[in-house]
């Protein structure tokens, strides 16, 4: 997996980000193309597309999301475009109350703990839905995985919509 070996970590869902970010950094301070500004067009040209590689590689692993499409894709399952729907009734009942729930709190006019308390709610189901794709990814699973993992980005884009509405009830 050409993107953990760029930072020399074990290919794995589970990273530790702050140590990723830590590479990340060291990576673009010896490859960044100002430090070749003297050197030939190829070393320039070589260090841009080093330099570009870093770049989309870090973006890619320090998101649990796209992190996890990358493994499945390395691993011959590519759901990063897909328009699948999730078939799991239970969660598609859980969606449209998740739903409801934010237009409610969209309309209060003192939203803040409705917010606060449904964040919690929704990081405690990303963990949960991170955990599960982490265990599947180990055992190879990867149908369950990527299905977990399209259940977690309806989450992520929900807390995104959250955090949209937190900011506008902030400014009035």
């Amino acid at each position: 997996m050409k993107f953990f070996e760029i930072f020399n970590l074990k290919p794995d869902f589970d990273i530790d980000v702050s140590l990723l970010s830590q590479k990340y950094r060291d990576l673009q301070r010896a490859f960044h193309p100002d430090q070749y500004a003297s050197g030939s067009e190829s070393e320039k040209l070589l260090a841009l597309k080093k330099a570009t590689e870093i770049n989309d590689a870090y973006t890619t692993l320090k998101s649990p999301v796209s992190r996890a499409e990358y493994i499945l894709k390395e691993n011959g399952l590519d759901i990063s475009h897909e328009t699948t729907t999730i078939k799991d009734p239970s969660f598609l009942m859980q969606q449209m109350e998740y739903r409801e729930h934010l237009e409610e709190i969209s309309d209060m006019t003192e939203p803040y703990d409705a917010i606060i308390e449904f964040e919690d709610t929704l990081s405690a189901e990303q963990v949960e839905l991170q955990e599960k794709i982490s265990r599947d990814l180990r055992n190879a699973h990867h149908q369950e995985a990527a299905s977990a993992l399209r259940k977690l980005k309806f989450i992520v884009k929900l807390q995104a919509e959250l955090e949209r509405l937190e900011d506008q009830s902030g400014q009035l």
